[in-house]
């Protein structure tokens, strides 16, 4: 299949450089990165963010308790 790519100076530049360094074709080069791609007969991998569960408590309370914490912390009642 023919394609045509519109690329930056610097994406081409380094496109050649890659194949240059691997002594492969540009064509092979893209080649290889296209089909390390997820394919459309198979659900992506779920991946999580690095910043879920940074904060998780190891104290075993829960958000939910937030106002009762503040209160023992303050020494008043937020309850109302």
């Amino acid at each position: 299949m023919v394609v045509t790519l519109n690329l930056s100076e610097d994406g081409m530049a380094r496109l050649r450089a890659e194949a240059e360094r691997r002594q492969i074709s540009v064509d092979a080069v893209i080649e290889e990165w296209a089909v390390s791609l997820p394919s459309n007969d198979r659900p992506a991998k779920h991946r999580q963010p690095s910043f879920v569960a940074m904060g998780t408590s190891s104290s075993g309370r829960r958000a939910a308790e937030a106002d009762s914490m503040l209160a023992e912390g303050f020494g008043s009642d937020l309850s109302h």
